[in-house]
């Protein structure tokens, strides 16, 4: 006589799961001693659709202050945007909106 191994049917509950989208965050471009402020200008116009005016308000402001706030996003497109930004030679970050550096 073969024995059936005992088997237990568990209920699962099923919870949908919304992505909470928290708080933005913030792709920060660096100055760095090696990119031309006009190269700068292309590459901002280029990745973030800035008009002349604003790609160029965004340069100075790298170049005068050190870094420049140039997107607030969502994680996943700013890792987009950092990672761009580094194929085109610049040096990018990205930290939180409150200004807690990514862990």
């Amino acid at each position: 006589m073969t024995r059936k191994p005992a088997t237990e049917t568990q209920e699962q509950q099923e919870t949908e799961t919304t992505p909470t989208l928290g708080f933005p965050w913030n792709v920060i471009v660096w100055d760095d001693p090696i990119n031309l402020m006009s190269y700068v200008v292309y590459v901002f116009q280029k990745l973030f659709g800035f008009n002349l005016e604003l790609a160029t308000r965004h340069m100075l402001e790298v170049h005068n202050d050190g870094r420049s706030v140039v997107a607030s996003v969502d994680r996943e497109r700013g890792e987009f945007y950092v990672s761009r930004l580094h194929g085109y030679g610049l040096q990018a970050t990205l930290e939180r909106s409150g200004g807690q550096p990514e862990s």
